[in-house]
């Protein structure tokens, strides 16, 4: 097994390109792996940074263009100054405040603010109404799946 087992860099890195060299057109696919993981990672800091860039526009009436400059100047600041001191507890946000975090925001969302409120927060943006599988899948599904990965992830000690 060995890298199999690995989670993290060690896996995307080092264990995967060598699954993918076994691959007929292995160069073309992990070319296209390794774009789409960079698009991932880019499309997911734009969603995080998001919220304090608006909060920047409206609060304090900047720019979007000195918004955008100040919050990435601002995370690369706070990356450069603690990386050495979070890079080992990496694994423990992810194993367990992760999937803590999205089953808190979704019993929250779809359990204590109650249905009307979500149903009304959900249309917003849609031309039709949800169809009736919506709050089964959400309440049931994606609280009882988020439960059951961090659970998971405490019994076993991770995904990877």
């Amino acid at each position: 097994m060995g890298l199999a087992n690995q989670g993290g860099p060690e896996l995307i890195f080092i264990f995967l390109p060598n699954l993918f060299q076994a691959m007929p057109g292995s160069n073309i696919l992990i070319i296209v792996f390794f774009v789409a993981v960079l698009f991932a990672g880019i499309s997911s800091m734009i969603n995080l940074f998001e919220a304090p860039i608006a909060a920047m526009e409206q609060q304090l009436g900047l720019s979007r263009r000195i918004s955008v400059s100040l919050i990435v100047a601002l995370a690369f600041l706070i990356v450069i100054c603690i990386r050495g001191i979070v890079a080992d507890r990496m694994d423990f946000v992810s194993i367990y405040i992760c999937p803590l975090r999205a089953g808190l925001a979704g019993i929250m969302f779809f359990w204590v603010y109650g249905w009307d409120f979500v149903q009304s927060e959900v249309r917003k943006g849609r031309r039709r109404e949800p169809g009736k599988w919506f709050c089964f899948m959400a309440r049931y599904v994606f609280c009882g799946l988020t439960l059951l990965v961090f659970i998971l992830g405490i019994v076993f000690g991770g995904i990877g």
